[in-house]
């Protein structure tokens, strides 16, 4: 057998490992997954390059112009004559800097008072844990809805609002992880060496509740999308100038019966991109979960 058959199959049978190393991921669950976040990120960077119009351009002569596969409106217009496909396309801006903006902070606040809540105990886990009953107590669509109409709209203020309850489940999760971990032979071995609180936080807590936060970061990206698209399609979310998908299936509501592609597409990105990140959730869930990794 020569070099390259033996090539090939070396190659072969790494690929079929490593298939069976992470068949969760590499199936249609993460496959779908991941590929929703490329088409998300590269819509979010790159949308003044791959939008056919601007996404404000109004044209009266062309407005409720139906879906047309040959034609300039692919997807097509609004009631003020917006291309429905353009718009899609820099909605996803939007979603994607809000989704990654509320991922982010939320993971961050709720992952250090988490593991500070876990591993201090005592007075101060329950400090943590009653403000965060206080937050828990306002059901989620609702705090950001009083958070924006007593601030203001802009992006960063839905930000801040999505932001204010979401840190919670981070906090709660890490906390429970890190009670466990405290008690841990190898967090005694670095104590008894004289390592101290905020390393051993850092070096030997953080990591092993890590793949737990990048986990619940994929749902948490999808409920930001969702929230952010409800206080849009409430008139609530950024300003009318910035094109969402939850303000263009606002603007569809009065069209339902006579224009469907104006609620039927920007819903079927909402749809499709949430489902996506979920599906991604769940494969990473499934993937390094050691109780369900055996299935």
């Amino acid at each position: 057998m020569d070099n390259a058959s033996q090539t090939t199959m070396s190659l072969r049978d790494r690929w079929q490992k490593l298939r069976e190393d992470y068949r969760h991921l590499t199936g249609f669950k993460g496959i779908y997954g991941v590929l929703t976040i490329v088409f998300l990120v590269v819509f979010g960077l790159f949308a003044e390059l791959i939008a056919p119009h601007a996404p404000n351009r109004q044209d009266l002569m062309l407005a409720l112009t139906p879906p047309d596969w040959r034609g300039p409106h692919v997807l097509g217009t609004d009631h003020v004559g917006r291309d429905i496909l353009s718009r899609i396309i820099h909605g996803a801006r939007v979603s994607l800097i809000i989704a990654t903006a509320v991922a982010l902070f939320a993971s961050v606040a709720g992952v250090f008072l988490g593991i500070v809540s876990g591993y201090f105990r005592g007075r101060i886990d329950s400090a943590i844990q009653k403000v965060a009953e206080i937050f828990w107590s306002f059901p989620p669509l609702m705090l950001a809805i009083a958070i924006v109409a007593f601030i203001g709209q802009g992006l960063t203020i839905v930000i801040v609002a999505l932001t204010a309850q979401r840190w919670i489940p981070y906090c709660r999760v890490t906390r429970a992880e890190t009670m466990a971990l405290r008690e841990r032979e190898f967090i005694l071995a670095a104590r008894s060496l004289g390592a101290g609180h905020w390393f051993i936080l850092r070096q030997h807590i953080l990591p092993n509740v890590m793949l737990s936060v990048i986990v619940m970061t994929s749902f948490a990206m999808a409920n930001a999308i969702i929230s952010e698209s409800s206080l849009s399609f409430l008139g609530l979310g950024v300003p009318p100038s910035i094109p969402t998908w939850g303000g263009m299936l606002a603007d569809s509501r009065s069209y339902i019966s006579s224009a469907w592609w104006m609620a039927l597409f920007p819903g079927l990105a909402i749809f499709l991109t949430v489902l996506g990140l979920n599906l991604l959730g769940d494969a990473l869930r499934n993937q390094f979960d050691p109780k369900l990794k055996a299935h």
